[in-house]
């Protein structure tokens, strides 16, 4: 069975030290500069009980999977998550179905939207009409450069 490593998955710890570098990169916007160790266990307090050396060592096996990037601050790290929770779900979502092998994928993916919700399927139809837009403009444009080339 084929076995993707474009996601990797994340154990729970894991999860929560990403969901705060998330939320502090949706806070900060563009002036977000990263978290360090610290700032991360900092987060922790009065909610868990977790060593500095924990979250020092989720944060490097998060930069080993790609998963965050990092830049030298003076002595410590600042980490950034590489990419949206967006982008890593839609990533675990293809893997899954490369991990599960499967061979009929529109039958995967209508027992999927089995479940959804009313809004939900609307905001799948908005995503459709937005690839097929994009896929049309690309059409458009490739057309056009074999013109501009044939001339």
């Amino acid at each position: 069975m084929p076995h993707s490593t474009s996601a990797p998955r994340l154990g729970d710890l894991e999860r929560v030290v990403m969901e705060h570098l998330w939320e502090a990169a949706s806070i900060g916007g563009p002036l977000f500069d990263g978290a360090t160790v610290r700032e991360v266990h900092l987060r922790f307090e009065g909610e868990r009980e977790i060593a500095y050396t924990t979250v020092m060592t989720v944060l490097d096996r998060l930069a080993k999977k790609d998963l965050v990037t990092r830049e030298r601050d003076g002595r410590a790290w600042r980490y950034f998550p590489a990419d949206t929770r967006e982008a890593l779900t839609a990533q675990t979502m293809l893997r899954t179905l490369d991990d599960m092998d499967v061979t009929d994928r529109r039958t995967a993916l209508l027992h999927f939207l089995d479940g959804a919700t009313t809004d939900e399927l609307a905001d799948i139809k908005a995503a459709l009409a937005e690839i097929e837009a994009r896929a049309e403009g690309e059409q458009a444009t490739t057309t056009r450069r074999t013109i501009i080339r044939r001339r």
